[in-house]
């Protein structure tokens, strides 16, 4: 996997060349406690609308939690088990570079038409996504949530964003999306059930769910990746610390496999490939592997962290410990061609569906 470093192509729409204004507020206490402050509350929402799962973008909410030398969010701190820090946010922008070069330029599978009107984007991050379907779909009003209010200033006016917990309450009223996406979203979710039953009652009759989840874990189609190797042995950690933590990422993926259980029609799976780094022979497959194994090695810290010494109890030590092996495989010509699975997920609420949940 060892190769010369070559400079990464250009990222569009990355959320570090756009204002950001998270380190303008005050932190001097990451201890205190956030409130939702009604005086500041987005136009369109009243206090009575708000729930005790969302918040308005307050100079409060931009509060953070710090742990072995990285940031992470404070709103339901420990939900989400990976940092929230400029250099992440960097990484997060160049995982999406990726997967639309394996996507072959495509934000989505699911056929939502030309003039979506309702979109909203779980565990939408820095917001790249939002951003580029606001350019793709002027017609569209697209919200993007998360954990961490990390997203631009400066966004299409069809765009915004809110900091909220997906397995919380939704604001808006059944039957209001015509698409539900989120993408890397197992790792925050406790309960993938009730994700999908709450998605399904929001979604618009003949509206659309999709799920892109990249599998985080090597595989490869020859013998050369040995149980020994460290990057098997540290994506497998990772696996036990998230399921120590509440977070079970194959049951996350069974579930949306079968969307058929959970009332949607038209359901597909696929499965892509991610190369890690420049084995293969496509271009635009050169180039995602080239994200991927940056991004692997830029953000060995940052994933290992919270599952290893939340989950398994291992101090910062261990953990570091583990990642120079990492670099050390990765910096040795061993040929090895390993990849990482993209799972994409889409279904349909029925055209003719009522208004209830499906039991």
């Amino acid at each position: 996997m060892a190769e010369q470093k070559q400079p990464l192509p250009p990222m569009p729409h990355t959320s570090a060349n756009v204002g950001n204004d998270v380190d303008d507020f005050d932190m001097d206490s990451a201890d205190s406690a956030m409130n939702v402050e009604t005086d500041f509350i987005d136009d369109g929402y009243s206090a009575e609308e708000l729930n005790d799962g969302s918040m308005s973008l307050t100079p409060s909410v931009y509060d953070h939690a710090f742990e072995n030398g990285r940031r992470y969010h404070r709103f339901r701190e420990g939900t989400y088990a990976f940092p929230n820090d400029p250099s992440e946010q960097e990484r997060e922008d160049m995982k999406h570079a990726m997967v639309v070069n394996v996507c072959e330029g495509k934000l989505h599978f699911a056929p939502i038409g030309q003039h979506p009107q309702n979109i909203i984007d779980l565990g939408t991050g820095t917001g790249i996504w939002c951003m580029e379907m606001g350019d793709r779909y002027p017609s569209a009003s697209i919200l993007g949530i998360d954990l961490s209010p990390i997203q631009p200033v400066w966004v299409p006016p069809n765009v915004r964003f809110m900091v909220d917990d997906a397995e919380s309450s939704w604001l808006e009223p059944e039957n209001f999306y015509d698409f539900v996406h989120g993408r890397h979203i197992t790792p925050a979710i406790k309960d993938f059930p009730v994700l999908l039953r709450r998605a399904y009652s929001h979604i618009k009759p003949g509206g659309f769910l999709e799920f892109q989840e990249m599998e985080p874990f090597p595989y490869s189609d020859d013998p050369s990746l040995t149980p020994s190797s460290p990057l098997l042995k540290y994506y497998t950690f990772i696996h036990q610390g998230l399921r120590n933590l509440g977070v079970d990422l194959q049951r996350g993926r069974d579930e949306a496999a079968n969307l058929s259980l959970h009332g949607f029609i038209n359901t597909h799976h696929e499965v892509l490939k991610i190369p890690i780094g420049t084995w293969s022979e496509s271009n635009s497959l050169k180039t995602a592997g080239r994200y991927a194994q940056v991004g692997i090695m830029d953000g060995l810290q940052a994933m290992a962290f919270g599952p290893l010494c939340r989950g398994l109890g291992w101090s910062k030590e261990d953990v570091e410990k583990l990642c120079e092996e990492v670099r050390i495989s990765f910096s040795q010509d061993t040929g090895v061609k390993a990849y990482m699975k993209l799972h994409i997920f889409w279904g349909q609420k029925p055209p003719d569906a009522d208004q209830m949940d499906p039991s």
